[in-house]
């Protein structure tokens, strides 16, 4: 039987990456003085990186850092500093509700919920957005069945297995048996690498992707009619 159901949260839940995040980014940038814009194709690329801090500290290593931020220690405080305030402009958005739910998410919640089967959501962003997001889009009711592991919870981010293995092991679920839904090839890895069947929703960035290793590729859950019985099948499989 499905031991439980993983959810990634940005680009599964709702589109966040190129209409939230990124606005989010460029306008702590702006607020600081920075110069710095991630167009929408600049930041496909960077989205190769997991994580909002360590996807700034790639852009500036690569780039050059902003004068007075040569050292580690004074990088490490700004990109911190930057951080918290993208997150605080982003959950801004999300209770805006400037961020819609994608198709077919809640159902198949819905589904499982009403089955027993447990959910959860597994995600290299903020705990605080991830869980604003899900609370915001998904109620309390809901928000309040689904665990969520995220951000610096592990030290090793997507495409590293230690998040979903992180749940695993908390919610007490046979690897095997799980269901991971994910939009990047980055969380794919990473499910693949914890040993769970992946199935992909393609997202905003999809057509910059390889999704060779996912047990299964959709549009969007509901024109993919991925439901709770084709879960299930994937994990008897």
């Amino acid at each position: 039987a499905i031991s439980a159901l993983l959810f990634d949260c940005d680009g599964v839940i709702a589109d966040t990456e190129p209409d939230g995040h990124r606005p989010a980014f460029n306008a702590a940038f702006k607020e600081k003085g920075f110069a710095d814009v991630w167009t929408k194709e600049h930041y496909g690329e960077l989205l190769e990186t997991g994580g909002g801090k360590e996807r700034m500290t790639a852009h500036w290593n690569e780039v050059g850092w902003p004068a007075g931020y040569e050292d580690a220690e004074s990088q490490q405080a700004l990109v911190k500093e930057l951080h918290l305030r993208k997150t605080a402009i982003f959950n801004e958005m999300i209770t805006k509700g400037e961020i819609p739910i994608r198709k077919g998410v809640l159902n198949l919640i819905d589904e499982a919920l009403a089955d027993g089967v447990p959910v959860g959501v597994c995600s290299t962003s903020s705990e605080q957005a991830v869980s604003n997001l899900v609370r915001v889009l998904m109620g309390d009711a809901r928000a309040d069945k689904i665990p969520i592991y995220a951000g610096d919870v592990v030290k090793k981010k997507k495409p590293s297995p230690d998040v979903y293995l992180l749940a695993a092991e908390k919610m007490g679920l046979e690897p095997a048996k799980c269901v991971v839904i994910e939009d990047s090839s980055i969380g794919l890895a990473a499910g693949k690498a914890a040993g769970m069947n992946v199935i992909v929703t393609k997202s905003s960035y999809a057509y910059r992707e390889n999704f060779d290793l996912a047990d299964k590729v959709v549009d969007d859950l509901e024109v993919g009619g991925v439901g709770l019985d084709a879960c299930k099948a994937l994990a008897d499989a």
